[in-house]
């Protein structure tokens, strides 16, 4: 039986799930600021839970992006840091094929591509599409940022016939879907993002600790003073 760890921070949310067939454990809380104080002890809690020790884990999953930046990096660092301590891999998720899969959850049609969309603050939109296909997910518009008109413009000759994500409602004017189905709401992250977990292992997408990376599609500059805090604390606390 294969168990997996996964951990996402790319919104404000924290997210953990680990999947100990028959068995699956989620944690959910306040992320942002928290995250980096609040991701190891809850990591060894649900092992606690499950009855597993980290070497008993066969592959650690982190969302990748895009998301918020100090978010994105504190989930890859632990990630590198617990697969580097218990000698695993690791599966970089997409954080908007996430929803997508919270979506599917729901209900949402697999007939048509559907589109994520997420609130990147800024007035600007974390956007992609995916295709449910042969029990898994295929990207089709790769995750990017758009204005809502440089969206409304890509969307001139496919409309979406079906969309999902945080930014549906502070969007809706700018958007104007309509009457297109939509799945505002995220039901389950964790639960979402176990079984892209176990999709990614099936899939075979395996890397070694040290190409994880995050995803990010918005330029930075520099890192901030609190980032560099939260980096350095995640990276330190990463081998228990």
């Amino acid at each position: 039986m294969i168990s997996l760890l996964a951990l996402d921070s790319s919104t404000e949310a924290l997210t953990l799930a680990l999947s100990a067939p028959p068995e699956r454990f989620f944690f959910e809380g306040e992320g942002g600021a928290k995250a980096s104080a609040e991701i190891l002890p809850q990591v060894q809690a649900l092992l606690s839970r499950a009855g597993l020790r980290g070497e008993q884990i066969d592959a650690i999953a982190f969302g990748r992006g895009p998301g918020a930046f100090t978010g994105l990096r504190t989930a890859c660092a632990v990630a590198q840091g617990l697969a580097l301590g218990w000698n695993k891999p690791v599966l970089a998720i997409d954080s908007l094929m996430l929803v997508a899969e919270d979506a599917r959850q729901q209900g949402a049609p697999l007939a048509a591509p559907l589109w994520v969309l997420m609130d990147a603050r800024m007035n600007e939109i974390y956007a992609g599409s995916y295709q449910w296909a042969d029990g898994g997910w295929q990207t089709l518009d790769a995750p990017a940022l758009y204005s809502p008109e440089a969206l409304k413009a890509h969307w001139k000759d496919h409309a979406p016939s079906a969309v999902c994500g945080s930014a549906l409602q502070p969007f809706a004017a700018q958007l104007a879907l309509g009457d297109v189905p939509a799945w505002p709401a995220t039901r389950s992250r964790a639960a979402a993002l176990a079984s892209l977990a176990e999709q990614a292992w099936l899939a075979g997408e395996k890397l070694d600790a040290a190409d994880a990376m995050p995803l990010y599609v918005r330029d930075k500059v520099a890192q901030t003073t609190a980032e560099r805090a939260a980096i350095a604390a995640a990276a330190q606390g990463a081998h228990p």
